[in-house]
């Protein structure tokens, strides 16, 4: 009886004294800590597949994504923290900009990469939607981490039975050792 007096205390002051709109995206939080989450997801392959997309579904605007038939792969990215670097439409839209290290394409259907390194400088708008912060634009391929990339490939050769196309996955695994070093 007495930890259930106990519990229920703690339960009633946390609920006082918490921060109640302390959900992801609240307004009245840094909407570049938003972004900084859906970017960790994405370079980490949440979009890879329908079931690890819906991580993600907390931080965007939109209802479905396309399918996508390019991957960008990437070593690493910065979100632009300098404020004056920000384009501040209003206190409820704004777009952040973030540095992607660009490796370069992988097209899916071929098991083909095309090495293409760059910076990418790519501004996200993030909108005040339903009362919370959300990611609206730009919907781009996903950009996901190489040693992610490099992972997802080795899981496509176990699961391969045509050996021609394992042969194409074998050669794709090895090209992306070779830009991992």
């Amino acid at each position: 009886m007495r930890q259930l007096i106990f519990v229920t205390i703690f339960a009633c002051l946390t609920l006082v004294f918490s921060d109640g709109r302390a959900q992801t995206g609240a307004l009245h939080k840094d909407p570049a800590i938003l972004l900084k989450k859906y970017l960790e997801l994405d370079n980490k392959g949440a979009r890879l597949n329908a079931l690890s997309r819906e991580s993600q579904k907390s931080y965007v605007g939109w209802k479905d994504e396309p399918v996508w038939g390019q991957l960008v792969v990437v070593n690493g990215y910065e979100v632009i923290e300098d404020l004056s670097q920000w384009d501040v439409k209003n206190n409820l839209d704004v777009v952040i900009p973030v540095e992607y290290n660009v490796l370069g394409s992988l097209y899916l259907e071929k098991a083909v990469f095309l090495s293409d390194p760059h910076l990418d400088r790519i501004g996200f708008r993030l909108k005040a939607v339903d009362g919370l912060w959300r990611v609206v634009e730009p919907i781009i391929p996903p950009h996901v981490g190489q040693k992610r990339i490099l992972n997802f490939v080795k899981q496509a050769i176990v699961e391969e039975t045509d050996g021609s196309h394992l042969a194409q996955l074998t050669a794709l695994r090895d090209e992306l050792r070779v830009i991992a070093k």
